[in-house]
């Protein structure tokens, strides 16, 4: 059987174009919450619009949660599990999050800690994050400068690599 090579489609500058490079910055943000929050970026501007809200604690939560999964150590996997409880879970918590069954949750379950032990919680806030702050982050004004800062980029690029394909062809 022959492995088939995907199809390379260059654009005017001879560069590989592909349906993943199509996107950018806030055009993949605007996308899903999911490729901003894969975007060190949308993330950091994410968190400037939610310190605004006073919700910045759900996303630190969810990127804390998502930290914890990727920890093999158990010693680690404890401290860590301990340190999410404390900062968002706990009663005293210092950036509490608003999550059901909060008042169930009691550090027994730091005892037996597991990569996914906080995967409801996780999901319950990042739907939070979804339906609720993430639409009105796609209007606000730290999203829109950012838009708008991009495409004044890319118009300048654009505008600098016709003047180079024209200078190519006046220069032959």
């Amino acid at each position: 059987m022959l492995a088939q090579r995907p199809c390379e489609i260059n654009d005017n500058d001879g560069n590989p174009s592909s349906s993943h490079q199509a996107l950018k910055g806030t055009a993949r943000w605007a996308a899903s919450l999911e490729n901003l929050l894969e975007d060190p970026e949308g993330v950091k501007r994410f968190r400037e619009f939610l310190k605004k809200e006073f919700s910045e604690e759900n996303v630190l939560f969810w990127l804390a949660c998502e930290e914890f999964k990727k920890t093999q150590d158990k010693k680690q996997m404890q401290e860590k599990a301990k340190e999410i409880y404390m900062t968002f879970l706990s009663s005293k918590a210092s950036s509490q999050v608003n999550v059901e069954g909060q008042s169930r949750l009691n550090e027994t379950i730091l005892e037996t800690p597991h990569p996914l032990m906080f995967q409801k919680l996780q999901d319950q806030i990042f739907n939070l994050m979804k339906y609720d702050s993430y639409s009105r982050f796609l209007k606000s004004d730290i999203y829109l400068k950012q838009k708008k800062s991009e495409e004044q980029d890319e118009n300048s690029s654009e505008a600098q690599s016709a003047a180079k394909r024209a200078s190519r062809i006046y220069n032959t």
